[in-house]
């Protein structure tokens, strides 16, 4: 089968699809994208221009849907020199958050698409206006909405769509929900699992130490701000380590902004500590900066309480791999967090934005090791059960065929590629999330499809 996956960060969400069939082998695989250093043996990666900032006289709620028209532009040209080199997909696959995907139904007339929608901004139930602590003039709720106009344009394609989680699907107004199927995304169960060993062993990785009889408190994020609970996080640790002498705390994100406004000056880290610093043993919290996967996941493992808190938002891969190594997660109440974390059964569930509810209940984490331990085996079933790779990536394919119509049978047959070849690859970050898009002709219930 033919495959043209476009997105403004290759890989983007594509990196596990695209090593399946090239494990498989047989298929022809073109990706487009701005320039970037990443690449994949196997993919013909082409790059478009990267669209100019946008001029100071468009409108400021209008600069993101001005720079996405201008993607979209390059994108076409991208497409149309695709296709003057003979190469027609049987499908398009990508992100429609940046606007690549608009026009590509002009390159490729009667060519489905499946697009990935992330996300659909509200002004009620998400993220806006959802912590009083940093509250949104109503002048501003304009641009709000105006961020909804890439959406609005792929919906208007009638073509397909998808998104990774029931809430993040129930974001979309109901006169869109049909044309997205909910496609569970994964993780590497055998690489992200549990590791008892480690908690018999001292474990070093960067400032950090943390010996048997220790007790460790995990956070990660992309970067440390309030979306992701960073403040109520901060603010309940003080509790926390006057309580417990035997606490170590990894604090794993950077320090720039992903989502939200940033603090007046400095960053949130430096906002905070300026706030409760006085009252921490800094010597037992420990800022890891950005770190390795392989050290990540360890931190995760040998984690005993691990704090994943925010906004109503979409969810991140961290929470994912937390339930599949076992870690004990503490989450927040929102609807972005309880779709994984099921409150006594795959975690604990506390207020978002009370950070002594979060002390008392990560206490309550340390001491009870019974329920810790009952919570991690129900977190690693939950994992099992909903968040394989494996299981993922048969669903993806499955909804490749069901929109093409065929199966998705290799046209040639070379030496069969081993899924360690398909996994030497250099990529970079993922990006920050963003808006997403559109589905199909017959209307629909929503189709959930379990990974």
């Amino acid at each position: 089968m033919k495959f043209l996956f476009v997105h403004q960060n290759f890989p983007g969400q594509y990196l596990h699809i695209v090593r399946d069939l090239l494990a498989e082998g047989g298929h022809e695989i073109v990706f487009m994208t701005e320039p970037n250093r990443n690449h994949m043996a196997g993919v013909r990666k082409v790059t478009y221009a990267r669209p100019p900032a946008t001029h100071a006289a468009v409108h400021p709620s209008a600069r993101e849907f001005d720079v996405a028209m201008r993607r979209a532009e390059a994108g076409y040209a991208g497409a149309k020199q695709i296709k003057a080199l003979g190469f027609v997909p049987d499908i398009i696959i990508g992100h429609h958050g940046w606007g690549e995907l608009l026009n590509l139904v002009d390159v490729f007339p009667g060519v489905p698409i499946l697009g990935y929608f992330e996300f659909y901004y509200r002004l009620d139930g998400t993220d806006v206006n959802f912590d009083p602590e940093f509250i949104m003039p109503e002048a501003q709720f304009g641009a709000v909405r105006a961020k909804n106009g890439v959406n609005h344009l792929a919906i208007a394609l009638e073509q397909y769509g998808q998104t990774p989680t029931a809430w993040q699907w129930q974001t979309y107004p109901a006169w869109a929900r049909d044309r997205i199927t909910v496609l569970r995304e994964g993780v590497d169960l055998d690489i992200c699992k549990p590791d008892p060993a480690l908690r018999k062993q001292k474990l070093s990785i960067g400032p950090l130490t943390v010996g048997p009889k220790q007790r460790l408190i995990t956070y990660v994020a992309r970067n440390l701000e309030p979306y992701r609970g960073f403040h109520t996080m901060m603010r309940a640790l003080p509790a926390i380590l006057q309580a417990r002498k035997d606490v170590v705390v990894s604090v794993v994100g950077g320090d720039e902004v992903s989502y939200g406004a940033a603090p007046i000056s400095g960053t949130w880290r430096s906002e905070l500590l300026a706030e409760v610093g006085d009252r921490l043993d800094l010597s037992r919290v420990h800022f890891m900066g950005r770190v390795t996967y392989e050290d990540h996941v360890k931190l995760l493992q040998r984690s005993d309480s691990h704090i994943y808190f925010s906004y109503p938002f979409v969810a991140s891969w961290s929470l994912r791999e937390a339930l599949a190594v076992g870690a004990p997660v503490i989450g927040s109440d929102t609807a972005t967090v309880t779709e994984f974390v099921h409150d006594g059964a795959t975690g604990l569930v506390t207020p978002s934005l009370d950070h002594a509810a979060l002390a008392d209940t990560t206490l309550r984490m340390l001491e009870d090791r019974a329920l810790a331990a009952k919570l991690s085996a129900g977190a690693r079933d939950y994992a099992t059960e909903n968040l394989d790779m494996k299981r993922y990536l048969r669903a993806f394919r499955a909804e490749i065929e069901r929109i093409v119509g065929k199966k998705m049978v290799a046209e040639i047959h070379p030496p069969r590629r081993t899924a360690k070849d398909a996994a030497k690859t250099k990529t970079a970050k993922a990006p920050k999330p963003k808006a997403v898009q559109p589905p199909p002709p017959p209307a629909r219930k929503r189709r959930v499809v379990a990974a």
